[in-house]
């Protein structure tokens, strides 16, 4: 009994953070020139999450890892922030 409650436990705070997190569809992605993958952020994301997503990229691209390289802010109202990854 005490197992289920813990996996209960578990499950919905797991269910809940994922629920607060910047969906990935809500993220501008595009690729450059020289390898790096660009991350459009909106207003309410927080950097982690621009990096799971630039991550999630660089999978796409055969590659394991995404390292931040810089981050900028823009004048776009919609992607205030622009992160530059480089995939490894």
């Amino acid at each position: 009994m005490m197992k289920i409650d813990r996996l209960l436990c578990s499950s919905a705070i797991i269910l809940t953070a994922a629920a607060c997190s910047t969906p990935p569809s809500q993220f501008g992605m595009y690729q450059q020139s020289d390898g790096t993958v660009g991350v459009h952020a909106p207003k309410d994301a927080k950097e982690s999450e621009a990096q799971e997503v630039a991550t999630a990229e660089c999978k796409k691209l055969g590659k394991r890892t995404a390292t931040i390289m810089d981050s900028r802010k823009t004048v776009n109202d919609r992607f205030p922030m622009t992160y530059n990854y480089l995939c490894r």
